[in-house]
């Protein structure tokens, strides 16, 4: 497996980076400004954006498997890449995501510990509802990494 930070056309990688988050102008947010890391095994499999939000924080904006690769630890191996990768440059790795029990588990797995809640996010923030595995995301629940 390789992982390359990827600082030129990173728009180039929208259709997995949707899959994410969906809504374009929402990732329009974070890309220009964050890191993109690619995960290849052979071809892509796996991408995230990282940005650096000051004072030692730096936030997982975005988390990305190709469905078909879901379950084989791209996602679990990026996150342990990118907590390598910023260690010493900071103190703390955040993540925002829907309050979903298989993401929040998978988010726990990685050494995330809950840290708060935005209630109504995805309601006030998103023009389309937005569902995953059947349940309409509400709340934005935050996670935090001591790097």
């Amino acid at each position: 497996m390789e992982i390359k930070i990827i600082s030129e056309n990173k728009r180039d990688f929208m259709d997995l980076l949707l899959l994410a988050d969906e809504q374009e102008d929402m990732i329009d947010k974070y890309l220009d400004r964050g890191s993109l890391f690619a995960l290849y095994d052979n071809d892509l499999k796996s991408i995230c954006v990282v940005t650096d939000e000051g004072d030692g924080n730096f936030e997982l904006q975005n988390l990305a498997t190709y469905e078909q690769f879901q379950g084989e630890g791209y996602g679990t191996y990026l996150v342990k890449h990118l907590f390598e990768y910023y260690k010493g440059k900071g103190a703390i790795m955040h993540v925002g995501t829907g309050d979903v029990p298989s993401i929040v588990s998978f988010y726990e797995h990685c050494g995330f510990t809950f840290s708060h809640r935005l209630e109504n996010y995805f309601l006030e923030h998103y023009i389309e509802p937005m569902f995953e595995e059947g349940i309409q995301l509400k709340d934005k629940v935050y996670f935090r990494k001591t790097l």
